[in-house]
């Protein structure tokens, strides 16, 4: 007797655990489609609206709590093309105060497509000259091709983030100032490698923020009560599973089946919401400086799935596709579990150290990659190599030595 309860309630738990695992990865705008195939051959079951989910066309009712406010303010996100722009206006390529005007003012030029418009009236105080002295340094902004007047341009400013091959570039140029007639380049040497990169280029060049409907909805929420930090789950975009039973015998056995697929479905739900809101809870534990404008320390899968009793894979498959809003902005969970390069160091702290580096550097003689090794590595009192250090200089979109040397001249 007690051997056949024990398998019961095992068979239920993997029953509960085989609903939950595919609820658990998927990110709350999937929700919806993720369960409709649980319960599509139940009738007693239906999906319903959250009652307690108000209209995400900026909610009519303001509620009046810390968490309500925080859901208000964040609750829809997608960083704008312009918001990308304006964005990288900084010292870097933009040193004075001049420079920073023209380049907001070409920002606002900028059609949905990517490309720059010129305006007179815009431009008024300024000459063509400065604007296009300006505008050139838009070439190493993200998205690469934006800022461009057309098409060829925008190529030009993708094939130099693309192409460090001096033959094969060439020969990209004058595909692209020729591409009317791109027949006679068929038999040219390196044709088909130029070709490989052509196709890479995008157009227009802001296509990936064309589509309006993307938005990111954040998972957890992390606020500040009066001092203390405290997580809550966003739950009001789960949708609500309704169970049905009126006028029917429930002692059937197909009824009472269908009954309880409904609740391990509910069960499972639950249990998507108790595991994210642990997570968040084991987040503020382990990187609670971060909230208050510190870096994000070392975090490892394992070091949570142990404190939360779960597997490294589920853990893993909790966070995809999952994000996190604190008054430091809507970030992806996995960004909090960076890898650490040495000791108590984490990548993001060696990337912003890095950072500041090329920011202070001399102009006259940029730092190379071999230069900010040992500045690195004398900082932290860790050893890397220098790989490491091109790596995280190409995950930052900084230029080599070099290219920042030519770039400084440039700016004068």
């Amino acid at each position: 007797m007690k051997l056949s309860q024990k398998l019961t309630a095992k068979t239920k738990l993997n029953q509960t655990l085989r609903s939950w695992l595919p609820i658990l990865q998927a990110s709350g705008d999937e929700l919806k489609e993720t369960l409709e195939p649980f319960l599509e051959k139940n009738p007693f079951a239906q999906l319903e609206p959250n009652p307690k989910s108000r209209s995400i066309n900026f909610y009519n009712d303001l509620y009046k709590t810390s968490i309500s406010d925080a859901i208000e303010s964040n609750i829809i996100y997608k960083e704008s093309l312009y918001e990308k722009l304006y964005n990288q206006i900084d010292d870097r390529l933009f040193p004075s105060q001049k420079s920073k005007e023209i380049a907001n003012l070409i920002i606002e030029s900028i059609s949905d497509e990517g490309y720059f418009e010129w305006s007179d009236e815009k431009f008024a105080n300024f000459s063509k000259e400065e604007v296009e002295r300006v505008r050139a340094r838009f070439a190493y902004l993200e998205p690469i091709g934006v800022g461009a007047v057309d098409y060829k341009e925008s190529f030009i400013f993708q094939l130099n983030d693309l192409c460090d091959d001096d033959e094969i570039y060439r020969l990209c140029v004058e595909i692209i100032e020729d591409f009317e007639n791109i027949s006679k380049f068929t038999k040219r040497k390196n044709y088909d490698a130029a070709m490989s990169i052509i196709k890479k280029f995008k157009n227009p060049p802001a296509i990936e923020y064309m589509d309006s409907d993307i938005l990111v909805i954040p998972d957890i929420f992390v606020y500040d009560n009066d001092g203390a930090i405290e997580v809550a789950v966003n739950d009001e975009f789960y949708p609500h599973i309704n169970i049905d039973i009126d006028g029917v015998d429930e002692k059937s056995e197909f009824v009472s089946s269908k009954i309880k697929e409904a609740k391990d479905l509910i069960d499972a739900l639950e249990m998507r919401k108790s595991t994210l809101y642990k997570i968040g809870l084991m987040i503020i534990e382990y990187q609670y400086d971060y909230f208050f404008g510190g870096d994000i320390k070392p975090m490892k899968l394992k070091d949570i799935a142990d404190d939360l009793g779960r597997n490294p894979s589920t853990i893993s498959r909790a966070i995809q596709n999952k994000f996190l809003s604190s008054k430091r902005g809507i970030v992806p969970l996995k960004n909090f579990f960076t890898a650490a390069a040495a000791k108590e160091v984490s990548n993001a702290a060696i990337k912003e150290f890095l950072l500041n580096l090329i920011k202070n550097e001399n102009r006259l003689k940029p730092l190379s990659d071999e230069a900010i090794l040992a500045m690195i590595e004398s900082e932290f009192d860790i050893k890397l190599v220098r790989r490491t250090i091109t790596k995280y200089r190409k995950m930052l979109n900084i230029a080599s030595s070099s290219e920042r040397k030519k770039l400084y001249a440039i700016q004068g």
